[in-house]
């Protein structure tokens, strides 16, 4: 299980870090009105996108994968979190690992 920061650098550009588990991150956050669960077919594929808006994204089943500009992926499993900040510029892309179907819930986040 991993926790990753997925934000906007001053490149306009969408970038990621693994964060610690004590990363003071979860004391900013101050209220989540809303959680959902979202689903991904096999062979979703979602082509350079920003986020919709800043949220915290759980991966529940199957893998997902991200690819920004600079070449790099990082690939999330079942118990890691994204919390997810690039809701401006080129965003990245996102795209199902293999054959299951992805589950996530998403928080979106007031703050």
């Amino acid at each position: 299980m991993g926790i990753y920061r997925i934000y906007k650098g001053e490149d306009d550009r969408s970038h990621i870090e693994k964060l610690p588990p004590e990363n003071q991150f979860w004391k900013s956050v101050k209220t989540a009105s809303t959680m959902f669960l979202k689903e991904f077919a096999p062979g979703t594929y979602l082509d350079w996108h920003p986020a919709p808006r800043k949220q915290i994204v759980i991966i529940l089943s199957g893998r997902l994968e991200n690819t920004f500009r600079d070449g790099s992926t990082q690939t999330f499993n079942p118990g890691d979190v994204r919390v997810i900040e690039d809701t401006t510029g080129e965003g990245h892309i996102t795209r199902v690992v293999g054959d299951e179907t992805v589950l996530v819930a998403v928080v979106p986040l007031d703050t």
